[in-house]
């Protein structure tokens, strides 16, 4: 065993200590206790910092584990299941585990860590964005949105008064409630009448069977019938099916064509609304009906009248009706009516106001002169009127479309895009003011709705030159007037071309675009009309096959008007092609697309037509049929006399 060399004690007899600095201990004798006392605390705090504490006390949390189920169920607990004698605060269950005290006599917060840790890993994660994540398409977007205060496709009738019960059910599980139906009276809503006759008592039993609410004091109804005048059919609101329905029963139809419907609810409000105030109840107006209503003002000024007191009283107002033609003040209602012999007739009448769509028209009612274009006048707005649909959508109700009895209808996901101004009549105008382009459109709008547009005349006879001048002559007349009025359409539209890019909606620049791309195409055929006619008319054409005897004019792709007809053709085509490209499954891109289906210029064909033989008789010359043939015409002739002054108004 080695021995230490003792440190010289004595002062005296020690040579004296060369501090050179190169001792490690001589570090330390600059440097004050306290620091040395710091420098010694942090090294132990140092060295417990690399002490790996058991799980078991400071359990790690990670949530992004990939742990399988299967290794999760091979851990095994081991439950002591010896009953305990002593219950409360005695029982051997509340003694601590050797978690907790172990825990506990380390001192550590274990709780204050693991907060830290949710805190940083589930409170703000730091979520990394992977790029295959998938978003949802515009229509799943679009059919979760609220409908409260647009229009809905219900599914018929039926489906339309079953949404109204889902309504009236919501309401319910709020307060009291009161709805009102109001029923046109009209002939051709008995049809519609008796679909809701049917399914009242099925609403109203399905309503009685909510659990939570006790619907005999709850809900009370009020019925109302209008037409020509307003009928209040049930005096006193009740819960009693049996009378509400006996009441819809008695309504008789009006045929004076009238639908005062702002009257309607006008008399309601002042009728229902002491009760409904008694009540403490909600109130809910249902218009049953296929127009628009005929007292809502020109102007719209009762209709803002009552938009105002029904807001103020906060009604909500649900509207069961048809949907309205695209662009059009009138359509179609199917009516059953019998004559005074008792004749049973049933047809389609066009005389039924369900439109426009908007405050005022915003396009441009011209036919097609070439393409086929039958039953354009039944196009489907896929909305409804606009004086009903600003009714729901200012009070938070909704319109059903219950009926689109048009022939052409639209996807409702493609034309929520396309919605028409809501707002009321007079923040309309002014807005169409604060544009050239909205301007422009109104007024030519106007112009073709008080105008009528002739169809041309494409089939003219030719049995001699002379016969073939009288027609030529006769066709000419109606074009001389119509190019007089596409003249002043083009110019209304040409003052707002200049603010066309700065129309702020899709429905603005698709009315626009249309409108501009149509009266361009039509000029073009007048003008090549008119040159082709005048041609012929000078300078007749011979037939190449011996048995032809008329002349009939075709599209060609040749426009032989001069070339300025042809620079307006090319900018018909780009005007109207905008339209296809921009605004796709819409009845503007439909039109568009029917419009550049057919050239614009014409060209002859020659054809034949079996003439009938003529008859000399004393009352000049008419066609001869056999007395069969001759006995069925009058009969129809007769059939069509008595329909004609037998059809109700609507």
């Amino acid at each position: 065993m080695s021995t230490i060399p003792a440190s010289p004690t004595n002062a005296d007899s020690a040579e004296p200590f060369e501090e050179d600095g190169s001792g490690f201990w001589s570090i330390f004798d600059a440097v004050p206790a306290w620091g040395i006392s710091v420098a010694v605390h942090i090294g132990v705090f140092l060295l417990l910092l690399t002490i790996t504490l058991p799980e078991i006390i400071l359990p790690e949390l990670n949530l992004t584990s990939t742990v399988e189920p299967e290794e999760v169920r091979e851990v095994e607990y081991v439950i002591d299941s010896t009953p305990t004698e002593n219950l409360g605060s005695m029982s051997s269950l509340n003694i601590q585990g050797a978690s907790a005290a172990m825990a506990q006599n380390k001192g550590l917060d274990n709780h204050q860590e693991q907060m830290e840790q949710i805190e940083q890993e589930i409170v703000n994660p730091k979520v990394e964005l992977l790029e295959t994540v998938s978003l949802p398409s515009e229509a799943e977007v679009l059919e979760n949105i609220d409908l409260t205060g647009t229009t809905e496709h219900a599914g018929g009738t039926d489906g339309a008064v079953d949404r109204i019960t889902l309504e009236i059910a919501s309401s319910l599980r709020q307060r009291r409630t009161l709805p009102v139906w109001f029923f046109d009276e009209s002939i051709s809503l008995e049809s519609r009448r008796e679909q809701i006759i049917a399914r009242f008592e099925n609403v109203y039993r399905q309503l009685g069977l909510m659990d939570d609410i006790d619907t005999k004091d709850a809900l009370k109804t009020g019925i109302v019938g209008f037409g020509k005048d307003v009928h209040v059919l049930v005096d006193e609101p009740t819960s009693d099916v049996a009378a509400l329905t006996s009441a819809v029963k008695s309504i008789k139809s009006d045929l004076s064509g009238a639908e005062n419907a702002a009257a309607a609810l006008a008399t309601a409000l002042k009728k229902y609304g002491p009760v409904r105030r008694k009540m403490k109840a909600n109130m809910m107006f249902i218009i049953v009906t296929d127009e628009r209503g005929d007292d809502f003002g020109q102007d719209y000024a009762v209709l803002e009248d009552i938009v105002k007191r029904l807001s103020r009283e906060g009604v909500r107002v649900f509207v069961i009706g048809n949907s309205s033609p695209f662009g059009r003040q009138k359509g179609f209602v199917r009516v059953k009516w019998k004559a005074e012999d008792g004749t049973e007739f049933e047809e389609d009448i066009a005389d039924a106001d369900q439109g426009p769509e908007t405050p005022l028209a915003e396009g441009l009612q011209l036919p097609f002169w070439t393409a086929n274009a039958q039953q354009l006048d039944r196009m489907s707005s896929g909305y409804g009127p606009y004086s009903l649909s600003r009714l729901c959508a200012e009070t938070g109700g909704i319109f059903f479309i219950a009926d689109d009895t048009t022939v052409r209808k639209w996807d409702p996901q493609v034309m929520r895009q396309y919605a028409p101004d809501y707002r009321p009549g007079i923040e309309y105008r002014k807005q169409v003011q604060t544009n050239l382009a909205k301007q422009a459109l109104i007024t030519a709008a106007q112009l073709a709705v008080t105008e009528p547009v002739p169809v041309p005349t494409r089939t003219f006879q030719a049995n001699n030159d002379n016969v073939l001048r009288e027609q030529i002559t006769e066709a000419q007349k109606p074009l001389a007037v119509l190019d007089y009025f596409l003249e002043r359409v083009h110019k209304a539209l040409e003052v707002g071309e200049k603010h066309r890019d700065k129309l702020d909606t899709d429905r603005w620049r698709a009315q626009y675009d249309l409108a501009m791309g149509r009266i361009l195409a039509m000029r073009v055929r007048a003008f090549g009309y008119n040159s082709v006619l005048a041609e012929m008319k000078s300078s007749p054409k011979r037939f190449e096959k011996s048995d032809s005897n008329q002349w009939m004019l075709d599209p060609s792709e040749e426009i032989n008007a001069g070339a300025e007809v042809r620079k307006m053709s090319a900018k018909a085509q780009e005007y109207l092609n905008r339209v296809v490209e921009e605004h796709p499954g819409t009845p503007w891109a439909f039109l568009a697309k029917m419009e550049l289906s057919e050239p614009m210029g014409w060209k002859w064909r020659e054809s034949k037509v079996v003439i009938p033989e003529m008859n000399q008789g004393p009352g000049g010359r008419r066609p001869q049929f056999a007395p069969e043939e001759e006995a069925r015409r009058r009969e129809a002739q007769e059939m069509q006399r008595k329909k004609e002054s037998s059809r109700p108004k609507v």
